[in-house]
């Protein structure tokens, strides 16, 4: 059976970039020109989750949506409130009262996976953690398809034996939140191209890949790799379509930004970020604590998305971010992929 990112006219995957990123019509953009969508389940519940799937359900029969799957990493506690601490002076200049105690929560997956089983759709890609092999037979006993998001070889062994059906390779270069299944873990830097090489030595699994995308060379190059298709989602921020922040879109044109960083210091997991004063600042006092810490730091980087201030927002960037552009998703898409239409 063809695996269905496999199956578009162009091998361009749009990233379901959670948080209101990914819009419906940045994947009905990423559809016209031929690629692969994705709906961004994270941080959703399965009811607002599902007009989303439902509306996309209306625009093409080849799509996929993205769930995060429960990672509970033992908090710290000691650690956390040393960040809290730390954190409290720059939250109190902003009004901002900050909840010392941790919250945890798992991201609706239950009711999400209980809806996905009632309402089948082409293809369920998970991240931050492996499914179960429970999970992925249930999704398989309606005709889904499911793929694994990883990060190593040994990830990619673990998602083979719980009989995925591809992978999503993501290199570290990769902006945003590392789908690791060990947040804990230190994330070495290394070309996606060769970990995809890596991988598909040790796995006879379809391989999509994304991770430091700057254009159209590099698609070619993951191509050439192995990979079947292409996951951008950097490239896609300043699209007229994505629903990414004023602030975050000036940002990644500006000459003030020069850098990106692996930080867990919004989160608790390790992400990729442009390197603002809050990065400066409080990554070398982050800790391992997801989703405790996306919960301790939301109400303070929603202040600084209203304030328009970038020197503390996250600002979500992979290490190909001067590729991206303004303009429609649909000709970016197209310009990255046009050359390696399938045939």
């Amino acid at each position: 059976m063809t695996i269905a990112f496999a199956k578009t006219a162009l091998p361009i995957i749009g990233a379901p970039m959670a948080g209101g990123t990914t819009t419906p019509e940045l994947t009905e953009a990423v559809d016209r020109a031929g690629g692969f969508p994705f709906v961004a389940g994270g941080y959703l519940t399965d009811e607002a989750l599902a007009p989303l799937i439902e509306r996309m359900r209306e625009t093409t029969p080849n799509f996929g949506v993205n769930l995060f799957v429960p990672n509970p990493v033992p908090v710290d506690r000691e650690a956390f409130d040393d960040f809290v601490t730390a954190l409290e002076p720059a939250a109190a200049e902003r009004g901002i009262t900050l909840d010392p105690e941790p919250v945890e929560d798992d991201d609706h997956f239950g009711a999400k996976l209980d809806w996905l089983t009632e309402h089948p759709v082409p293809l369920v890609s998970t991240t931050f953690n492996l499914p179960t092999a429970e999970a992925v037979d249930r999704l398989h006993a309606v005709g889904t398809q499911v793929v694994a998001t990883v990060t190593s070889v040994p990830e990619a062994r673990a998602a083979a034996e719980v009989g995925v059906d591809g992978l999503i390779v993501q290199g570290p270069r990769a902006g945003g939140h590392s789908g690791t299944a060990d947040p804990t873990r230190n994330v070495e830097d290394r070309a996606t191209a060769e970990l995809v090489r890596d991988i598909l030595a040790e796995v006879d699994l379809p391989v999509a890949a994304g991770g430091g995308v700057d254009g159209e060379a590099m698609v070619g190059d993951l191509l050439e790799a192995g990979a079947s298709a292409v996951v951008v989602g950097t490239l896609l921020l300043r699209s007229d379509e994505a629903g990414t922040a004023p602030t975050h879109r000036a940002a990644l044109a500006s000459d003030e930004f020069a850098d990106t960083q692996l930080t867990r210091a919004f989160t608790g997991r390790p992400a990729r970020a442009l390197v603002n004063d809050f990065v400066r600042k409080f990554d070398p006092v982050a800790v391992d604590a997801y989703p405790a810490v996306h919960h301790l730091t939301k109400e303070f980087r929603a202040a600084a998305k209203k304030a328009d201030d970038p020197q503390n927002l996250h600002l979500w960037a992979g290490t190909g971010y001067r590729g991206a552009r303004d303009g429609s998703a649909e000709t970016i898409v197209k310009d990255l992929g046009s050359r390696f239409a399938r045939e």
